[in-house]
């Protein structure tokens, strides 16, 4: 009898255009699971709405996400990939599981301080409450496993949290998940402040590098990465920016930090510069070709995202099923 894989689930929020930050940190590393786990990757526009979008660019990223997930070598053969907004137990496992969780706990959660500092009184529920709506992505799979940053950990503690109280008050219900911490994880910094996370919120375009950027801006970027007036090619702390510039050579080349530091010993930032560029660019190029050509099949994208939505469904049904029924719902009889 075939053993039971276990069940990993991960997204990204369609809010803005996707930067080699989401590639190298996340979908690189997703490629690699495919085989042993049963995924579930899910383009996560619910969670994109807690700030305004512009509804034709909502829709556009959401497309452009999903291509990305492709190309860059997730077969929806083996993967199950929608868009979570397909699936409305999303929605309704969130409200239920909202009735679990503490205002205290999401108070805590250090993204909504951050943000609700910058908004004010005006920052929306949804911002407030959205780790809920993390814990139910999460649970409705019975994900063993979920790939997390650790600007994620926070949030995946709460989901266990949730998971566990309502076990406690219902009988088993939910898998507990653990986090999936990736061997080679990358997490790669601001090029122009290397103590912050690369994101493509930040004002600066020159601190981040979006997948979808040509050969000739990837060269400008990485020019103008902040390094520093030591000169020498180390993996340090005290030289954050050429130690981000490291992490990006070593995920990208699979070259170790020792050889890295071996190679460029003596000879300044100019040649490393150029070389973190070039194997960006090496290793987008072809991405970029394939999202374009899928981008232009929308047809194919939709039987994707149908046949996602139609899995994803089938098992998030089952779950919400569940906690109906142990809340105390009367099932609507067929």
């Amino acid at each position: 009898m075939e053993e039971k894989r276990k069940v990993i689930f991960s997204g990204i929020q369609p809010s803005g255009e996707l930067t080699l930050g989401n590639y190298l940190g996340a979908i690189k590393n997703w490629i690699k699971l495919q085989d042993e786990y049963e995924c579930y990757f899910c383009v996560v526009d619910l969670h994109a709405i807690t700030v305004k979008q512009e509804p034709k660019n909502l829709r556009a990223r959401t497309l452009e996400v999903m291509a990305t997930y492709i190309a860059s070598g997730i077969d929806p053969k083996k993967n199950t990939i929608f868009i979570q907004s397909h699936v409305p137990a999303h929605s309704e496992a969130a409200w239920l599981l909202n009735c679990y969780t503490y205002m205290g706990e999401l108070g805590r959660m250090t993204q909504y301080k951050d943000k609700s500092q910058k908004y004010g009184e005006s920052v929306a529920a949804g911002l407030f409450n959205y780790p809920v709506l993390m814990a139910a992505d999460i649970l409705l799979y019975q994900t063993d496993l979920v790939p997390v940053g650790s600007d994620q950990k926070q949030h995946l503690e709460l989901a266990r949290d949730i998971a566990k109280r309502f076990n406690n008050t219902y009988s088993e219900t939910f898998v507990i998940p653990e986090p999936y911490i990736a061997p080679n994880g990358a997490k790669i910094m601001s090029l122009q402040e290397p103590t912050k996370k690369m994101s493509k919120s930040d004002d600066n375009p020159n601190s981040y590098i979006l997948i979808m950027d040509p050969p000739e801006v990837i060269r400008k970027k990485i020019s103008r990465a902040v390094t520093d007036s030591i000169g020498i090619v180390k993996y340090r702390d005290e030289q954050p920016g050429v130690k981000n510039l490291i992490t990006i050579l070593s995920t990208l080349t699979g070259m170790s930090i020792d050889e890295i530091e071996k190679k460029y010993e003596g000879q300044g930032y100019a040649q490393f510069k150029k070389d973190v560029a070039e194997a960006i660019i090496y290793e987008i190029e072809p991405i970029q070709k394939k999202i374009k050509e899928l981008l232009s099949d929308k047809t194919y994208l939709e039987s994707i995202y149908k046949a996602g939505a139609e899995k994803a469904n089938y098992v998030a049904l089952k779950t919400l099923r569940k906690m109906q029924k142990k809340i105390g719902f009367i099932p609507l009889s067929k």
